[in-house]
């Protein structure tokens, strides 16, 4: 995301860290539109978590006031209590945990390697397409994918 007071479309601006916790919690709540009380509760409900200061303050970040609004729309204009709304926020991670999975799983198969072993924790590991599975890996489930069968 990019910010600029001159260019509002962000064109030549220095680039904002979405992710950096810099903001404490009455500037959250302003961005956010709810009052710190509010803010304090969703932390000890878990659907937003901010990260601390040396100090033991909650610092948020642009991405957290953005979750905050994310939860406000549900509640309000959807209806959604507050159980739903953390449950719908943990499926959206999911989510995008695994579309980064199955984008790396793609990158892989673009290469060529279409022979995938799952190691003991269940990580997925691409092997090479002729070649043997080594000794240490014996005990790990090996999968061949082929196109052509489905």
């Amino acid at each position: 995301m990019t910010t600029s007071a001159s260019d509002p479309r962000g064109a030549g601006a220095p680039e904002v860290d979405v992710d950096a916790a810099v903001l404490p919690i009455s500037v959250a709540a302003e961005l956010a539109g709810m009052h710190p009380q509010t803010l304090r509760q969703y932390d000890r409900l878990g659907l937003v978590e901010p990260r601390r200061s040396a100090g033991r303050g909650r610092r948020y970040s642009l991405r957290d006031v953005a979750t905050l609004r994310e939860v406000q729309r549900l509640s309000q204009e959807d209806g959604v209590n507050l159980a739903g709304i953390k449950r719908i926020l943990e499926l959206e991670r999911k989510v995008l945990r695994l579309s980064e999975e199955v984008e790396r799983l793609r990158a892989l198969v673009g290469a060529q390697r279409r022979v995938f072993t799952a190691d003991p924790s269940g990580d997925v590991v691409a092997g090479q397409m002729g070649r043997r599975v080594s000794r240490s890996r014996a005990g790990a489930a090996l999968v061949l994918w082929d196109p052509r069968r489905r």
